[in-house]
């Protein structure tokens, strides 16, 4: 709607409305439910069908299908079976209401992106059918007397190595070490210690000989990662390790060598956590795991794109504005359970559960963090404007979202760059130069990564838009609530950076900071309610008389306290079943 320059009106102008956005057309909803024709015949029932065969299929039975693929458990292929059963049910009930319902929503892409989803799932699947066959021509050609328990074990379940003539499939699982799997990390060989809490967690590092400040050989190998290296390479560790990450590397002709390089992984006594892998393998384990989890985040697309279909909105002037309120708040929305998850302990193989990663080095968190802020700033600079005329001049409101999209691009930059070994090599070039590179040491705080750049962009977002100007009072009110909740996360955020920064992390072991679990909740609710906050919804909701803050705060509360539950469940399922496949590996007492 046009921007509304004066004080916020608390009743809707109809006249005003209709001006700029055309009446709103029957929609699916309102012939099925709301404006239901006794005389003519409705299938709402055949379109809950859909929904409920959806749900579980990609909300159910696809992470439930993960978790087991991670641990390669024997029920993992039922899973499958039936998440595609369950997807063939959906489909189909959707097909035939779509036969015989009258077509409400011109244009809906709703069918084909679906479908895209489903063939992209049929794609990964496609990778376990061929391992499955290539384990399989393994088998025969090796001429094994045949045995049911040794076949249903190495072929089928692909557990015996000798098998995997292929990259390893395990890895493409990018599987997280259960806490089952992993002892508190101590020392080898160190006495026990009683001296003071902040004196174990921050003890003194030894000096580290430095190379030449403008080597590359590093970066040429991984230039984005997240130090968590010992530099005491005299003691190892029995699952863990002190992991002082050092900006200036060994010398490349001592003892040790490169500390980057394959043969010092084994460093760490991580024995059966880590492996010297080619770049072809790891691109190609992260590529399958990236795209695997992506189908959940995919299927809640769908889900908004089905809502908006079926209830008839985004329509003509409408769709620029919809489609921003839904994709940023989307993209928080998943942002925040991304971070959640992290807190659970996932992803604590790369070292993103606030912990040392026991794989070796890997991209941060908070590179891809600054990654995707980048894209979306350098996207966003220019979409703007779309829809506009040549020459048209700049609005309020185009500068006030144009110049957000600047700083996610720039920021994002400067995050990128503070992740970057190199950047941090010359940043320290100075000091180092000063006293000479021998006498170098790295604080305890290298052990970490604390780039606040990301919960800064967000914050200010935050900020700037709770004092967003709109045409009503309630509009006004409910992009203060987001804006607030966005802001709460980014000042968690950074509680988080301080404390971590106080004791960095000593062990493989995710190290839940409490403050990192209200982070994510905060971003999380604060992404629905900004997918709450379009201007249709609101509009619809003052016609309606549901114009009430608390309403809309407790619906986006419960909805994201379900999924926080969800993925809880799913976690802490595959720990369980980790735990149980490994039950040698036990945690040591607190």
């Amino acid at each position: 709607m046009h921007m509304h320059h004066g004080a916020p009106l608390t009743e809707l102008n109809e006249t005003a409305i209709i001006q700029w956005h055309a009446p709103t057309p029957p929609s699916y909803w309102s012939i099925d439910i709301e404006d239901r024709d006794p005389s003519l015949s409705r299938y709402p029932g055949l379109m809950a069908l859909h929904v409920i065969f959806m749900t579980l299929a990609f909300f159910v039975a696809l992470p439930v299908g993960i978790a087991m693929r991670a641990v390669k458990h024997s029920w993992h292929g039922l899973v499958v079976v039936a998440f595609y059963s369950l997807c063939a049910l959906g489909c189909a009930s959707g097909t035939l209401y779509t036969k015989l319902t009258p077509d409400m929503y011109q244009g809906s892409t709703h069918a084909s992106h679906g479908y895209l989803v489903l063939i992209l799932s049929l794609c990964l699947s496609a990778v376990d059918i061929a391992r499955f066959f290539v384990r399989l021509y393994a088998f025969i050609k090796s001429r094994s007397k045949f045995a049911l328990k040794p076949f249903w074990q190495n072929v089928v379940l692909g557990q015996n190595e000798a098998y995997e003539v292929t990259a390893k499939y395990s890895g493409l699982d990018v599987e997280e070490p259960s806490e089952c799997d992993v002892a508190e990390m101590k020392p080898l060989g160190l006495p026990e210690t009683r001296d003071p809490l902040h004196v174990r967690r921050n003890p003194p590092i030894a000096s580290i000989q430095s190379q030449d400040l403008d080597d590359t050989n590093d970066d040429e190998i991984s230039p984005w990662v997240n130090n968590s290296r010992s530099s005491q390479g005299a003691i190892h560790y029995t699952e863990s390790s002190l992991s002082e990450g050092a900006v200036f590397e060994a010398d490349s002709n001592s003892s040790q060598g490169s500390r980057h390089s394959d043969e010092t992984l084994h460093d760490f006594k991580l024995s059966g956590l880590i492996e010297p892998q080619s770049p072809l393998v790891r691109i190609s384990q992260g590529a399958f795991a990236t795209l695997e989890r992506a189908l959940i985040f995919a299927a809640f697309g769908m889900t908004l794109s089905g809502i908006v279909v079926y209830t008839g909105g985004c329509r003509e002037s409408y769709v620029n504005g919809c489609l921003a309120h839904l994709i940023k708040g989307g993209i928080f929305w998943c942002y925040g359970l991304v971070a959640f998850a992290r807190y659970l302990g996932s992803f604590s193989d790369l070292g993103w559960a606030w912990n040392i990663s026991p794989t070796g080095e890997h991209v941060s968190a908070e590179f891809v963090e600054s990654l995707v802020i980048f894209l979306y700033g350098i996207t966003n600079t220019w979409m703007e404007r779309f829809g506009i005329r040549s020459g048209d001049p700049y609005t309020t409101k185009q500068v006030q979202h144009i110049s957000i999209a600047v700083m996610f691009w720039f920021a994002g930059l400067v995050g990128m760059g503070i992740e970057s070994r190199r950047v941090r090599r010359w940043l320290a070039a100075p000091a180092a130069a000063a006293v000479g590179p021998a006498k170098a040491s790295e604080p305890p705080s290298y052990r970490g990564s604390f780039n606040p750049f990301p919960a800064l962009v967000i914050g200010v977002t935050g900020a700037a838009m709770s004092a967003h100007a709109q045409t009503y009072l309630f509009q006004v009110q409910i992009h203060e609530l987001w804006g607030r909740l966005l802001l709460a996360f980014s000042v968690l955020r950074c509680f988080t950076y301080f404390f971590v920064w106080l004791g960095p992390p000593r062990s493989i072991l995710p190290s839940r900071p409490p403050t990192e679990a209200l982070a994510s909740f905060f971003l999380a609710c604060g992404g629905l309610v900004f997918i709450f906050s379009t201007e249709e919804v609101t509009i619809a909701a003052m016609r309606k008389g549901r114009d009430d803050m608390m309403m809309f705060l407790n619906v986006a509360v419960a909805i994201t306290c379900f999924a926080f539950c969800w993925a809880f469940c799913i976690i802490a399922m595959k720990g369980w079943l980790k735990s149980r496949s490994s039950p040698n590996f036990l945690l040591s007492a607190p």
